[in-house]
């Protein structure tokens, strides 16, 4: 059986970033069958429509990537109770031009570490009205919300909460069972 290509997207641009450390820690905890990749958005320019008829190349490469994965990780910090603009961006991109969204039928997975209680629940509530607007197939179960991510990970970025761990591993299981069902 092929492994599940995942290809996990990072909303944050801080070097040591809880949601970076999270990204690394799903690729170091895949399950077997499961094959991570931890895309990079940093060289896409800020949307504008304008620019849609020469459309950027860093802007196709994505969505020739997110098209070619099995299944998206979008893994996203909260700012002012949403998603930060830097997401957002890339997500606007990848949707157009109209009719063309690299995220039509695409399973999406939703994940978010924060040093507060509540993880990322509301960014991922504004994250996952976005996918479903764009027709990706949000799995909704489990539901991931890392609260207090500092105390998950080693000083070096590690993740060392074993029942986190499991829970990354469930939730990346149930996608690629979900994937292997609708192929």
């Amino acid at each position: 059986m092929n492994p599940v290509k995942l290809v996990v997207y990072v909303g944050s641009l801080r070097e040591k970033s809880f949601n970076k450390m999270l990204a690394r820690a799903m690729k170091e905890n895949a399950p077997e069958g499961v094959e991570v990749t931890i895309g990079d958005f940093s060289q896409l320019p800020f949307y504008n429509g304008d620019l849609e008829a020469a459309f950027p190349a860093e802007a196709k490469r994505l969505k020739d990537e997110i098209r070619a994965a099995d299944g998206v990780a979008i893994v996203t910090p909260e700012y002012n109770r949403s998603v930060p603009g830097y997401l957002k961006n890339m997500i606007d991109w990848t949707s157009r031009p109209y009719g063309d969204s690299a995220w039509d039928n695409k399973p999406v997975i939703l994940l978010g570490a924060s040093t507060g209680n509540i993880g990322t629940a509301v960014a991922q509530a504004h994250l996952r009205q976005m996918m479903v607007y764009l027709a990706a197939r949000v799995v909704g179960q489990p539901e991931f919300y890392m609260g207090q991510a500092k105390s998950k990970f080693s000083d070096d970025g590690v993740l060392t909460d074993e029942e986190t761990k499991k829970h990354l591993v469930e939730m990346m299981s149930k996608l690629a069972a979900e994937i292997r069902a609708r192929a």
